[in-house]
């Protein structure tokens, strides 16, 4: 693992290994000693690096991590990750690569479940782990109540498998408004994952909480949780994200700086028309790179020497113009898209989207550069 600190000469995404691990041991503190922690990595790690993230969390005790589909787990495998993966969002294709790697499927449906089955069976497998999700109202995947008694008659006519948890995902843990439903949520999960546990004869593993559900339901652990986000270092809520460091700052530089008289435009279909004269900059990132058109014609901002610099007119593919009529600057200059100070929460707000869809956003493209920052 590379690491480097300091002004950059290009567009890097720099990675602070020493705030994951703050924030691991902030998310720690939340829980029980005996509650485990899945760390999500998923979408290259939120948009870092799953690999180097994924080894920081194993070496800092996670119990378990979880990815999005079955080639992510496959790239950790072949990292040499060892920490047991759980596959969010497994398909009957994936099945081969799942059980060759050792990755541990979700399953959702009878279909999923009767096909896994099948296929756990012709490989000659025996208990090999799957994990149970239930549908508590989130309504994208998972198990109803009713499917309880298929769920143990498919699971009691063969060996091959073995239920490793049990679980749900909650739908707005982060709402304050919306809490009856959460509380509605884990208490369907629990009556569910206790009928199957009863029927079954034996007891998994039971996780419902994401990162805001850990935040605010502890009382909801059971014995184990999930975060993605907060390991990131987003809370969700400003009362939080004091408590969590983010772990990326996007980075470049100033390509060109130009005058721009009153009247003159700037960027395609003349985004921007200067009302006056105005000295604007263009950095080397544009929508290819992860920063998407939302954020064009003053809706985002960078950086620079400490202070806001507003996006002109169109997000182009590989470059944005930003005014810095206000900020003594100069060609070469570090620029800070966002960071520990400028958050991608506070950017992504402004611009009427999420923290998520920003982080994630971000290409392969540019430069993954990493750190090591006291996690104190």
């Amino acid at each position: 693992m590379g690491k480097t600190q300091g002004h950059t000469e290009e567009t890097v995404l720099e990675i602070d290994m020493g705030a994951l691990a703050h924030n691991y041991q902030y998310l720690r503190s939340k829980l029980k000693p005996d509650t485990k922690l899945m760390g999500v990595v998923k979408a290259y790690g939120y948009g870092s690096d799953a690999t180097e993230v994924a080894k920081e969390l194993a070496v800092l005790g996670i119990d378990y991590l979880a990815v999005a589909y079955s080639k992510e787990g496959e790239v950790l495998r072949n990292e040499g990750i060892a920490t047991p993966i759980l596959v969010l969002h497994p398909l009957s294709s994936n099945f081969e690569v799942i059980i060759d790697r050792c990755l541990e499927p979700n399953i959702y449906s009878v279909k999923i479940l009767e096909a896994f089955i099948s296929h756990a069976e012709a490989t000659q497998q025996r208990h090999y782990p799957i994990h149970i999700k239930f549908n508590t109202g989130l309504n994208r995947l998972g198990f109803q109540k009713q499917d309880i008694p298929t769920i143990v008659s498919l699971l009691s006519q063969t060996e091959s498998v073995r239920i490793k948890s049990i679980f749900s995902h909650l739908a707005a843990s982060e709402d304050p408004n919306e809490k009856s439903f959460t509380l509605s949520q884990i208490a369907a999960f629990k009556t569910m994952a206790d009928l199957l546990t009863v029927q079954l004869g034996y007891r998994s593993l039971f996780h419902v909480l994401n990162t805001s559900g850990i935040l605010n339901f502890p009382e909801a652990q059971f014995n184990m949780v999930r975060s993605g986000i907060g390991l990131y270092g987003f809370g969700n809520d400003s009362n939080f994200d004091k408590d969590l460091k983010p772990i990326a700052t996007l980075k470049t530089i100033i390509s060109q700086i130009h005058q721009l008289k009153e009247g003159e435009s700037l960027g395609y279909n003349r985004g921007f028309v200067a009302s006056g004269e105005i000295r604007t900059a263009t950095l080397p990132l544009g929508h290819a790179d992860g920063i998407s058109r939302i954020y064009g014609k003053g809706a985002g901002w960078v950086s620079i020497r400490g202070k806001k610099a507003p996006i002109l007119g169109n997000v182009c593919m590989d470059m944005i113009m930003v005014d810095v009529s206000t900020i003594d600057c100069r060609e070469g200059d570090e620029v800070i898209v966002f960071g520990p100070h400028n958050t991608a929460h506070e950017l992504a707000t402004h611009a009427n989207t999420i923290s998520y869809e920003l982080v994630t956003a971000i290409s392969q493209r540019v430069k993954r550069v990493f750190i090591k920052s006291s996690s104190k």
